[in-house]
């Protein structure tokens, strides 16, 4: 990895020669500028990351203003460079006006070598925190939930969901696969006083049980064989935010003893650490299992299951709001149209008319993937019922003595058979892999490939 670049722009000789001695000590690249003027031009050419900057040059010895006007121009630049400004004069009002320009921070010369370190180490790591935030912010924006209907019962289920929603309450969302249930627990963290802060999510089918403390409490470096690094846990992420735990069902026993102390107490320790903390977040949970049945055979916790369902709701599917269908259908063609450059594409009567008759078994998920497939592959603009290739009931349930499939994509093909095998098994996925002949993981997989998960 590159040792980071550090651009002392400074007029004397031997004060330049001096940071470039110890800033190399420390680690660091470093490049130097006799002025702003060259080090405009060098920046005109090279990336730095960060600037370590005089403010007093040939003008005068005090008044700092070449040192705010590069701060000016470096603003109009929109480059993200941290600044550190440094002078040999000691002047509040210059340093209230560097920091309003866009420096980071101040450091006056003489300076302590651990002082200067510290300043410039924790500019870099600063600024690092800060592209990290705009990243998540934009992926946050960019998977706002997409939420479609018209039909009653989902009417009625957005009118309970807005009634509790900015509320602190657990709530636990069942239903089907591919009823929506993540894009909902999403709705109800946008929706809230929590907004502001992080939306977690996390697939319990997909932690394997031996990470399970590492993923949600966290782990000190050294906390054992692997950890060669901290990792900050599910709950510490989620602080101020909302936790969204997808596929409740399928945690282990042994784990969900550990998840119940955490729920009860509001309190955890990091694996390897002593200390405790407490925990402030919004326990939004998802399955599409049947917990009565669970709790009787002894798979899960009565306990538990209470802290969870403070308010329970269940998601209709789609073959329970026929109203939803045709909306559903004209919005993910218009939203796959935009992607795939398609943006003109249209439903032709008889499209809307098969969409209408069939029983839908994965939902608005398989809606999505149907409408996208179509999209990619049309070549006019509009989707007749042929080129949706919808599965016919006769299709979906082949007899022993035809071993005959449509003809349709492998993927297709192991989509319908997952969904098949999971309705057939009632949802438990252990069954569902043991019928498909795959191991639970592998199933887990293939679930998050085609986005099934819910």
């Amino acid at each position: 990895m590159q040792n980071p670049i550090i651009l002392v722009i400074e007029d004397k000789r031997e004060v330049r020669l001096s940071a470039r001695f110890v800033l190399e000590d420390f680690g660091f690249a470093v490049a130097e500028a006799e002025s702003p003027a060259q080090a405009k031009a060098w920046l005109a050419q090279q990336k730095a990351d960060l600037i370590l900057l005089d403010m007093n040059f040939g003008l005068d010895t005090t008044s700092g203003d070449e040192g705010l006007a590069f701060l000016g121009w470096l603003q109009q630049q929109a480059w993200d460079i941290p600044v550190v400004a440094m002078t040999a004069w000691s002047n509040t009002e210059l340093v209230v006006k560097a920091m309003q320009l866009g420096a980071g921070d101040f450091i006056e010369k003489p300076w302590n070598n651990q002082r200067l370190h510290q300043v410039i180490q924790q500019q870099l790591q600063l600024q690092a925190l800060n592209r990290k935030n705009r990243a998540l912010n934009q992926r946050l924006e960019s998977s706002k939930p997409e939420l479609v209907w018209q039909s009653d019962a989902m009417n009625q289920l957005m009118q309970q969901l807005s009634a509790v929603a900015a509320t602190d309450a657990n709530v636990l969302l069942t239903g089907e696969n591919g009823t929506g249930k993540s894009q909902l627990a999403h709705w109800l963290h946008i929706n809230s006083h929590r907004a502001a802060h992080a939306f977690i999510s996390v697939n319990l089918g997909a932690i394997p049980e031996p990470l399970f403390e590492s993923e949600f409490f966290g782990h000190k470096k050294g906390a054992f064989t692997d950890a060669k690094e901290q990792r900050i846990g599910r709950f510490e992420l989620a602080k101020g935010g909302s936790l969204f735990l997808d596929e409740i069902a399928t945690i282990a026993l042994a784990q969900q003893a550990k998840l119940l102390r955490v729920l009860e107490s509001g309190e955890f320790e990091m694996l390897g650490s002593s200390q405790t903390q407490r925990t402030d977040v919004r326990i939004i949970s998802a399955t599409n299992s049947d917990f009565a049945q669970m709790i009787a055979e002894g798979s899960f916790r009565q306990d538990l299951y209470y802290r969870l369902n403070t308010l329970e709701f269940r998601v209709p599917p789609l073959r329970e709001r026929p109203e939803d269908i045709a909306l559903l259908a004209k919005f993910f063609v218009e939203k796959h149209g935009q992607r795939y450059r398609k943006p003109e594409l249209g439903l032709s009567a008889c499209a809307l008319k098969a969409l209408q008759a069939y029983s839908w078994p994965g939902n608005i998920r398989e809606m999505s993937h149907m409408m996208e497939r179509a999209v990619l592959l049309t070549q006019s603009g509009e989707l007749t019922a042929a080129q949706l290739n919808l599965p016919s009931p006769m299709q979906i349930k082949t007899t022993p003595t035809t071993n005959q499939l449509p003809m349709m994509t492998l993927e297709s093909a192991e989509l319908l058979l997952i969904n098949q095998a999971l309705r057939e098994c009632d949802g438990n996925k252990q069954k569902a892999a043991d019928l498909l002949g795959i191991t639970k993981s592998s199933l887990y997989r293939r679930l998050e490939k085609y986005d099934v998960a819910n």
